[in-house]
């Protein structure tokens, strides 16, 4: 076993220098292996799926505790992040939903959240496949606890949502309130992104620990792919955003479904990078030779988790 490669590591920052590197290049190398951009592509169809239904879900939650009519006019501050066309769309189904939700109350609102979730757990499915391949595990879940984990990945999901929505309806009221005013627009330019982001992080490290077929790791191992998964996320899509409206003709080549194959390429781009966040995770794991998940210290062999019970062969080339 080689020394100074993270083999005694107990969390991801213990891993010198050599470790990390040999990290990156088994990550780079499983990306093509695990055909990592094929399956990104049926997580996006599935997402593409999903997502209508989601919005009513998030809708009928959100209007427990807001004026659903506020949603869209929230949605608008990710304008800069999203495509254009894809951020239209969203928003216009958006706006139509809230619509249709005035006047839903009590069991109507929640017998219309739980079908819009179980509409929308086939996102949540085929990320848990995509999952289960990039931490090396087989599906072993019966079909009922499988639809259950994705169904509450799902309801999760929405509800971190509502979350996010309701962080930026709810910071500038308090700053008002505390007499804050004249500073609002320039507190929240500074607050806004990072509390989104630390949501988002919440969200893909529960993804990352949950989701999976397999004994649940420990927070620590999962939050590295989360920060890689959002920063490199923000940065797709900004860019995914520039090349569509100063280069991108999609409109021209697909006419009217162009909205939908720009919504469906973003959703590409983030089921890849979200991937690329697990193969990370997946890879620091193997790494150590210590126990990374949840119970406590076990030997090798005997951790209910491939990437926890194997270490990756040593050498120069190691992966």
């Amino acid at each position: 076993m080689q020394e100074g490669i993270g083999r005694e590591a107990e969390r991801p920052a213990q891993i010198p220098r050599k470790g990390w590197w040999q990290v990156l290049r088994r990550v780079w190398h499983r990306t093509g292996a695990n055909n990592l951009g094929l399956i990104s592509a049926g997580v996006a169809f599935y997402a593409l799926l999903a997502v209508f239904p989601a919005i009513v879900a998030l809708l009928a939650l959100y209007g427990l505790f807001f004026d659903a009519a506020q949603a869209s006019s929230q949605f608008s501050y990710f304008q800069g992040v999203l495509p254009e066309d894809a951020f239209r769309l969203i928003a216009d189904q958006l706006t139509e939903v809230a619509a249709g939700s005035e006047g839903r109350q009590g069991l109507g609102v929640v017998g219309a959240t739980l079908l819009s979730v179980w509409s929308a757990t086939k996102g949540s499915r085929s990320l848990i496949v995509a999952l289960n391949v990039a931490y090396d595990e087989h599906e072993r879940r019966n079909i009922v606890r499988l639809n259950l984990t994705a169904m509450a990945l799902t309801l999760f999901l929405v509800m971190l949502g509502v979350a996010g929505l309701a962080v930026i309806l709810v910071v500038p009221l308090v700053l008002e309130f505390v007499g804050l005013s004249d500073a609002t627009e320039l507190l929240m330019a500074l607050l806004r992104w990072p509390l989104v982001a630390s949501v988002a992080v919440l969200m893909l490290a529960a993804i990352y620990r949950y989701g999976p077929a397999r004994r649940n790791a420990r927070w620590r191992w999962v939050s590295p792919g989360a920060l890689v998964a959002v920063a490199g996320w923000v940065a797709a899509s900004l860019g995914f955003s520039l090349y569509v409206t100063q280069f991108g003709n999609y409109n021209v080549t697909y006419g009217s479904v162009g909205a939908v194959v720009i919504l469906l390429m973003w959703f590409f781009i983030t089921a890849f990078v979200v991937m690329l966040g697990a193969e990370l995770n997946a890879e620091l794991e193997r790494q150590t030779a210590r126990d990374t998940t949840w119970h406590g210290e076990q030997p090798l062999g005997q951790r209910g988790a491939y990437v926890a019970d194997h270490l990756p062969e040593d050498g120069p080339n190691s992966r």
